[in-house]
């Protein structure tokens, strides 16, 4: 049998690799349908192989490279010597993934996630998850039952919506006065406090 008959018969036996972005740090990597392991990235300054490839939550190996780490796991896996992972169920449906999918989106506009929600400066704008494979928001400032939506990218932009209103008077009473435009001056002009409100109509 010639090199390229044996390569042929080898790949049809062996299932294609697809590599699934979660987000641009964190991969799975599925045969067929089945994810048979994970490539993340290490951020520690003083490691030089950043990339790491990951089965049932043990590193397997490092890589200076995501093209060396996948190129390995598909050398492995065809000659048999990956570890078998046992957990079948796509990352998206587990608590640990699905936070690394909204802090991702939240770093990438500049949002804080915390235990109790997404913040924007001190402000909290709501929370997002996903239940069940379904994506949800909710915004801090209804605290109405969960909002749902398509993906954490959705789920964290509806937030940034929110944020995007113009700020109430009384939290531009507490900005400083040279920090404040023309328009904001106009709102504190024609503003009457509550208190106020309250006076005049008794």
């Amino acid at each position: 049998m010639t090199y390229t008959e044996q390569k042929k018969q080898a790949s049809a036996v062996v299932p294609r690799l697809t590599p699934v972005e979660i987000t641009l740090y964190d991969h799975e990597i599925y045969a067929d349908q089945k994810l048979i392991a994970r490539i993340t990235y290490d951020d520690n300054d003083f490691v030089t192989e950043c990339w790491v490839v990951v089965v049932n939550g043990e590193e397997v190996l490092r890589r200076h490279s995501w093209q060396r780490c996948f190129d390995d796991i598909s050398w492995h896996y065809r000659q048999g010597t990956l570890p078998v992972q046992e957990e079948e169920t796509p990352a998206t449906t587990t608590g640990n993934e699905i936070t690394v999918q909204i802090a991702a989106e939240c770093k990438q506009h500049g949002l804080e996630l915390l235990d109790d929600g997404i913040y924007s400066n001190d402000r909290k704008l709501g929370s997002a998850g996903c239940t069940n494979s379904r994506w949800w928001v909710k915004r801090a400032s209804s605290e109405q039952q969960k909002v749902p939506c398509d993906s954490a990218k959705e789920a964290v932009r509806s937030l940034l919506m929110v944020e995007a209103l113009p700020p109430s008077c009384e939290q531009l009473m507490d900005q400083a006065f040279d920090e404040l435009t023309e328009d904001e001056w106009q709102r504190l002009r024609s503003y009457q406090p509550a208190s106020e409100r309250r006076l005049v109509a008794v």
